[in-house]
């Protein structure tokens, strides 16, 4: 790494007694990131799109020279290596540009540009695929074995003729990318009518103005204060409501997109087009979905443990936020990284020497800002140290969110220095499996701190809240778009009042609201609109099975069984190296099989039947 990316050293020295980590540093962790690893200025951005655009001509001229020879086909591939490596560069700037202020014009602008190149780029290299497929297995075989340069592209090439029969003709592949910017569009106008355009209601609550939006929703919903919750509630689906339609407009193309696409490309379903593509068994999908019901009723167990500790007459969906237990403790930035470097000691030596190196990259946008997009990513280009963007508010769901997101950034970094730049960048489906383990790492390092009962009840509460938001809560998403993508297949219209419908069905549904467990209130069912990964389609079931994953190989780590630490880091180091399901399974576990799902669910009786003991023991 280039010193002169290393503005400020970070000292992170941790006291690992009882008494839990220092959070004092030589210098704080800075809060804003840098973004000159990539491009030292706008203008600088603005010079390498032009020069990529330039290019476009040159890549699309080496259609018909991958079937030569063998060296043809490495010079080909390596060229496209090289601009697609400038592409990711130019993408990620500009997305990230944005998300820190969402209002500024020349970051809207700027994110037009990159999404018209990506149309342009993806329109020159369109012939690619169907150059590669039309070479076979047996000519890709060959050419594999004559020259070993091809070995970084041997997954690519493997995937490519595994994709064949649902890859399209050279021109229509073209016109399809051209496209891209205008079939991403309705995922823009979300991003800019959420971030940019609402006006969010204010509320005075303790005697303060707060603005009930994005982010400071997340904060105000755990008020312990019920009425202040629903006064939240109130306000910030009340906001989203008025815009009931547009967003059911913007929804409703993005499910018909990929109807549309599943059909054009000979898939049985929109949800077999997103999980062919990495090569996912549809039975992954369909065993997560069936698992969750029946886990059922250890969610509704959970929703009146939650009750009684709140001391309620009964549940509303608003009563799902606050904390178990009180806790006001304040954590810095210099605290999350303290705590997330003490409960990763598991991983080892080389782990942590790598986590420290990359907290000081001064990659980092922590602090909530007017403009700002909300949530927490990690993302990174090859070369460069992953970057991380947060809303860092003190509470512990804040630590928790400083874990996660440096998890990824970790993977980013681990496959990085094992993999070349063609199989570094890893599956989706096993995204989320490193920042979710941090998590598992992160709780259970907490709860062995806790000094005492109340401490302890809070870990576990907050743990089992964690289990409840990234396994229930996201499966229910899943079905969801499962559901909103069969009703597009069968030629139903999808408003923005039928996805409420949808939703609220699913709402009430999981939180056992025919039952008496949990009160949904009808305003409430305008969640689905806050939700922006649903305009990343079949996205959301993969949080269910990574912290599904994660747990496994957690509980492994922890209680130090042998090979575990290896079996793990072996994993995030192979990238995309192999199909993600298949590297699962290599490593132990087989994610389309009930088994993992219930182990999941019996650790979430097992921290209840812990919480209702330390509570009996009052």
């Amino acid at each position: 790494m280039n010193p002169r990316f290393l503005p400020r050293a970070l000292a992170l020295s941790l006291a690992l007694a009882l008494g839990g980590p220092a959070a004092v540093h030589a210098d704080p962790l800075p809060a804003v990131w840098n973004l000159s690893p990539l491009y030292a200025s706008d203008a600088d951005w603005e010079a390498a799109r032009q020069a990529l655009l330039a290019d476009l001509p040159r890549l699309a001229a080496l259609k018909g020279t991958l079937g030569k020879n063998a060296k043809s086909l490495l010079a080909g591939l390596d060229a496209l290596s090289a601009a697609n490596l400038r592409f990711d560069r130019l993408r990620v700037y500009a997305s990230m540009k944005q998300s820190t202020d969402n209002r500024d014009t020349a970051n809207q602008q700027r994110s037009g540009l990159a999404a018209q190149l990506g149309g342009a780029y993806g329109s020159a290299i369109a012939w690619v695929e169907p150059e590669i497929q039309a070479l076979g297995e047996a000519q890709v075989a060959a050419f594999l074995k004559a020259e070993p340069g091809l070995q970084k592209h041997a997954e690519h090439l493997r995937n490519s003729l595994r994709l064949a029969k649902h890859t399209l003709s050279a021109e229509t592949e073209a016109a399809i990318a051209a496209l891209a910017p205008v079939r991403s569009a309705t995922g823009d106008a979300r991003t800019l009518l959420f971030n940019a355009d609402t006006r969010w209601p204010e509320l005075t609550i303790d005697g303060k103005t707060q603005r009930v939006d994005d982010t400071r929703y997340g904060l105000l919903r755990q008020n312990p204060d019920r009425a202040v919750r629903k006064q939240v509630f109130d306000a910030f689906f009340g906001a989203i409501a008025q815009y009931e339609n547009t967003y059911g407009v913007t929804l409703g193309n993005v499910v018909q997109d990929d109807t549309v696409m599943a059909q054009l490309r000979h898939y049985p379903s929109a949800v077999a087009m997103s999980l062919g593509a990495e090569d996912i068994p549809e039975a992954v999908y369909r065993t997560l979905v069936a698992e969750v019901h029946k886990g059922l009723p250890t969610l509704h167990r959970y929703f009146k443990l939650r009750q009684k500790m709140l001391g309620l007459p009964d549940l509303h969906y608003y009563d799902i936020y606050p904390a178990l237990v009180t806790q006001n403790k304040h954590y810095s930035l210099d605290d999350a990284a303290a705590l997330t470097l003490a409960a990763t000691q598991p991983l080892g030596a080389d782990y942590q020497q790598l986590l420290k190196t990359t907290l000081q990259a001064n990659t980092m946008h922590a602090m909530p800002a007017p403009g700002k997009s909300g949530g927490a990513y990690q993302d990174g280009v090859y070369g460069a140290p992953p970057f991380v963007f947060l809303n860092h508010q003190g509470e512990f769901d804040s630590v928790s969110t400083f874990a996660h997101e440096w998890g990824h950034a970790m993977h980013t970094a681990l496959a990085n220095r094992a993999q070349p730049y063609e199989t570094a960048g890893y599956s989706l489906f096993i995204a989320e499996i490193a920042s979710t383990a941090n998590e598992v790492l992160l709780s259970d390092y907490m709860q062995r701190q806790a000094k005492n009962r109340e401490e302890k009840l809070f870990q576990l509460g907050y743990e089992l809240e964690r289990l409840r938001g990234t396994f229930f809560r996201q499966a229910m998403f899943g079905e969801f778009e499962l559901n909103t993508h069969d009703a597009a297949a069968k030629g139903e219209a999808l408003n923005g009042k039928r996805l409420t419908e949808m939703y609220c069905q699913l709402l009430k549904s999981y939180h056992g609201d025919a039952a008496g467990v949990m009160k949904i209130d009808p305003l409430y069912c305008q969640e689905w609109a806050f939700i922006p990964h649903f305009y990343r389609s079949f996205y959301v079931y993969q949080y269910a099975t990574s912290i599904t994953a994660a747990l496994h190989f957690a509980e492994g780590l922890l209680a130090a069984k042998p090979g575990a630490r290896d079996t793990y880091l072996k994993l995030l180091a192979s990238g995309g190296s192999m199909p993600p399901y298949q590297a699962l399974k290599n490593a132990g576990l087989d994610m389309a099989s009930p088994a993992p799902y219930q182990a999941l669910i019996r650790r979430m009786d097992k921290i209840m039947d812990q919480m209702e003991a330390l509570l009996a023991a009052k």
